[in-house]
């Protein structure tokens, strides 16, 4: 039942013609919580996959390009976005198809997407975190930094939250306690974004 309810509230929002953005709050954090995500937004630049193997990286890219077509049609900036979220979210230890039901219902899949809170970019980052954490200069409009940012906060508020998604994403959004937010992003995750890997033969 409760997943026929995440199916039904992701469909009206397919309907809906703009991006849930929300806005991450301000709360301050210790020096050491600091350090942490500071050397976990570092940017340096990938120097392997996170995918398993050759197969299972076709697999999934060709899968996933294939629905985000519409949104991007443009074949290579849909491949290095997918790459980027495949990678930075495994990075994070989140699921990269959460992170892509989660891109979508904050910025439809839009690179400089702002919303009227000062969010920025695919996942709709609050630029307090670059102050925060001593990385003002960092640009949040930046494919890559802003991935690497938002699966960083995603993963802190899961952290906090003691792995409860449902409170992690209403913190990520900025209306903790409030069910709205979190079942579009699970009903996207679910019902548009699940991956089920293709198993192969062996001879």
């Amino acid at each position: 039942m409760q997943r026929l309810a995440w199916l039904i509230v992701c469909a009206l929002f397919a309907h809906c013609s703009s991006a849930f953005a929300g806005a991450q709050q301000y709360e301050p954090l210790s020096a050491s919580v600091q350090t942490a995500l500071s050397r976990a937004v570092s940017d340096t630049a990938p120097t392997n996959t996170a995918f398993n193997d050759s197969m299972e990286a076709v697999d999934w890219l060709v899968q996933m390009s294939n629905r985000l077509e519409k949104k991007i049609p443009e074949r290579e900036a849909r491949l290095e976005l997918l790459r980027a979220v495949h990678y930075e979210a495994t990075r994070a230890g989140l699921d990269p198809q959460l992170v892509l039901g989660l891109i979508q219902v904050e910025s439809g899949f839009k690179k400089y997407a702002l919303s009227s809170s000062g969010a920025r970019g695919y996942m709709q980052v609050m630029p307090f975190w670059g102050k925060l954490l001593g990385r003002s200069e960092d640009n949040l409009f930046h494919l890559r930094t802003n991935l690497r940012y938002g699966c960083t906060i995603l993963r802190h508020y899961l952290d906090i939250e003691k792995g409860d998604l449902f409170r992690a994403l209403g913190r990520y959004n900025g209306s903790l306690g409030q069910a709205e937010y979190p079942n579009l992003v699970r009903g996207a995750w679910q019902s548009q974004w699940s991956y089920a890997k293709v198993e192969i033969a062996q001879r």
